[in-house]
């Protein structure tokens, strides 16, 4: 298996008909998952949804470093697919950059392919209603009907930090979020305790 660059038109076909949000992002970068020539997989990272995560998570003064892991989807899913692409996807980006990326609890997801590429975990949002938009948009295209509401989902937030050792250490003291010293439990493990302890969180490397 090989990740590589891939455009706009290779990458969409496989978001829309496979992620379940059935929509396409802000895509500046995406990234293929290929065996030969059969492109298994997808990850894509864009400008955040909202504005203020780009001025809120490493303060405004690195606001343009701020890319989200918007999609990842898979065809099949194998074991450790999903985090083969992820870090070598990250690997291909421009330095120095502030990741950020979720999971969605509505979905059962926990993030751990995250936890598996060393993401650091920033906490969970709480769950609330959004002006609608038309035509399965975002949100932030709502038509401006304040009774018009959906649903949104709690979600895990995740960080990451890509660039030299120092770029990376200058970042890590500039996260506004607080790391927290828990992962979020998969579905399949015992829903009982929501979070798993670990010793630290990832380390810069």
């Amino acid at each position: 298996m090989n990740v590589k660059s891939i455009s706009y038109d290779e990458a969409t076909p496989l978001i829309v008909n496979t992620h379940y949000a059935s929509r396409v992002p802000s895509i500046s970068f995406a990234f293929g998952l290929f065996d030969g020539l059969d492109l298994l997989g997808v990850v894509t990272f864009g400008s955040p949804a909202s504005p203020f995560v780009c001025t809120g998570v490493c303060g405004p003064e690195n606001k343009d470093l701020v890319l989200e892991l918007n999609r990842l989807v898979l065809k099949d899913n194998k074991p450790n697919q999903a985090s083969f692409l992820v870090a070598n996807a990250i690997k291909k980006l421009p330095k120095p950059r502030v990741i950020v990326s979720y999971a969605d609890t509505a979905q059962g997801h926990s993030g751990i392919v995250y936890q598996a590429c060393n993401f650091f975990f920033c906490g969970t949002s709480k769950e609330r209603t959004d002006m609608a938009a038309e035509d399965g948009k975002h949100p932030r295209h709502h038509a401006g009907i304040s009774a018009n509401r959906v649903f949104r989902s709690s979600k895990h937030r995740y960080v990451f930090f890509h660039g030299s050792k120092k770029e990376k250490k200058h970042l890590r003291h500039k996260l506004r979020w607080t790391p927290l010293p828990c992962f979020p439990k998969g579905k399949k493990q015992n829903t009982a305790n929501t979070f798993k302890k670990i010793p630290t969180q990832p380390r810069l490397i």
